[in-house]
């Protein structure tokens, strides 16, 4: 468990976050994590994320995740009173995370040469698809698009072994990926900062995160042609998959004397951690002799006792179930309008640190008098006059008439 008198490492520090969709509300939930001071700064009609399911009574747990431990203010940056608003935080602001298409945030006169001059301290972290510049940097960008575009997606295909075409699908690793590296960039910027009392800007592109991804693939693109590897797949058993990964020569002793089968001894292509590498499909139907005799808890405990790396495949629902995993602390609950339920802290633990996700999720605009009046010093009248100019958005400026 962490040390409940353990401090926030980035406690006084403030964050403005202009992001949307996932990628750059991850990097600033990190942020929150560690204790920073975030200050959502989202649409009159907030985050679009806060429409994606899953959603129970209106309340997007999706954007839950993303965003829990952050503060909301509605602006609407087409007003020049708005505008103005976001320059006076800039003044305290530490740090800035964006990831509009490039030159979105210069038009509305936030860009980072813009805002440096008000406050040349500040870090300013901008996530997009393809960076701010070159030739593809206006590009608009998804996850998967950039998947396909990196290599990743065919990557997956060839180690399929079964398919001559990429597959479906819908986790986003490049935009978390995004997120983690801008989160690392910006801590790194901070540490210099202290050395120089300079800000700087940090230019984030997806297409880059998910080529640093392909550590092993890259290279064997310069230097080989593609070789057989071990592909790590499911292997059956009397009532379902396991997978199992005997990568040492240990591991591989430890199976075959295990299993007794005579192949695992006898077979040419399984006498190295080579010929095994290249052969990895075919060693794993000789094993499939064995496991498919047993149930995957048979298979499971005694590949355990051997010291033998082998799971279960899982449902994401088994995993928040996991008595491992809650003994851990990996999950927190955190809660909206709509209830409460569980959020994924960040993937580290901090001996001296406290590093929970926050629980309270923002509703659209709901801190906006306390950052207003706290930040700026704004009062009450001051707030219903920017209210009164549209600064807000047209409904705030309805309900102060």
């Amino acid at each position: 468990m962490q040390d409940q008198t353990s401090t926030s490492p980035l406690e006084g520090v403030r964050v403005l976050d202009f992001s949307i969709m996932l990628a750059g509300p991850y990097c600033a939930r990190l942020l929150a994590d560690v204790g920073a001071e975030v200050i959502k700064i989202e649409p009159p009609e907030g985050d679009e994320m806060r429409l994606r399911a899953p959603v129970r009574d209106g309340h997007s747990a999706y954007f839950g995740q993303l965003n829990a431990g952050k503060q909301s203010i509605a602006l609407d940056l087409k007003s020049r009173d708005a505008i103005k608003l976001v320059h006076r935080m800039v003044e305290s602001t530490d740090i800035l995370v964006e990831n509009f298409r490039p030159g979105v945030m210069e038009r509305l006169g936030l860009g980072y040469e813009a805002l440096r001059k008000i406050n040349p301290r500040l870090i300013y972290c901008s996530i997009s698809g393809y960076g701010q510049t070159g030739p593809q940097a206006e590009r608009a960008a998804y996850a998967m698009i950039v998947h396909a575009e990196s290599g990743f997606d065919r990557a997956l295909m060839r180690y399929a072994g079964d398919r001559d075409r990429p597959a479906a699908g819908a986790v986003f690793v490049a935009d978390v990926l995004g997120g983690i590296f801008g989160f690392s960039a910006i801590q790194t910027a901070m540490v210099q900062r202290a050395r120089t009392g300079e800000g700087q800007r940090i230019d984030v592109a997806l297409m880059d995160c998910m080529l640093n991804l392909l550590v092993y693939e890259l290279q064997e693109a310069q230097f080989s042609k593609p070789m057989a590897r071990p592909t790590y797949g499911p292997v059956r058993t009397k009532d379902g998959d396991i997978l199992i990964a005997p990568v040492s020569a240990r591991n591989f002793a430890a199976l075959r004397d295990l299993t007794g089968l005579p192949e695992l001894s006898s077979d040419p292509r399984f006498a190295s951690v080579p010929t095994r590498g290249a052969n990895w499909a075919a060693m794993m139907q000789v094993i499939e002799k064995w496991t498919m005799q047993h149930t995957m808890d048979e298979c499971l405990a005694v590949l355990d006792r051997a010291g033998i790396p082998s799971a279960r495949f899982c449902e994401p629902a088994e995993a928040l179930d996991n008595p491992d995993l809650a003994a851990r602390g990996t999950f927190a609950p955190i809660a909206d309008a709509a209830g409460e339920f569980k959020g994924v802290n960040a993937p580290w633990r901090m001996s001296g640190a406290r590093s929970a996700i926050g629980r309270e999720i923002p509703s659209i605009g709901s801190h906006r008098d306390d950052v207003l009046g706290r930040v700026l010093g704004l009062s009450p009248e001051e707030i219903a006059t920017a209210a009164a100019s549209g600064a807000f958005g047209k409904v705030a400026m309805t309900a102060v008439k």
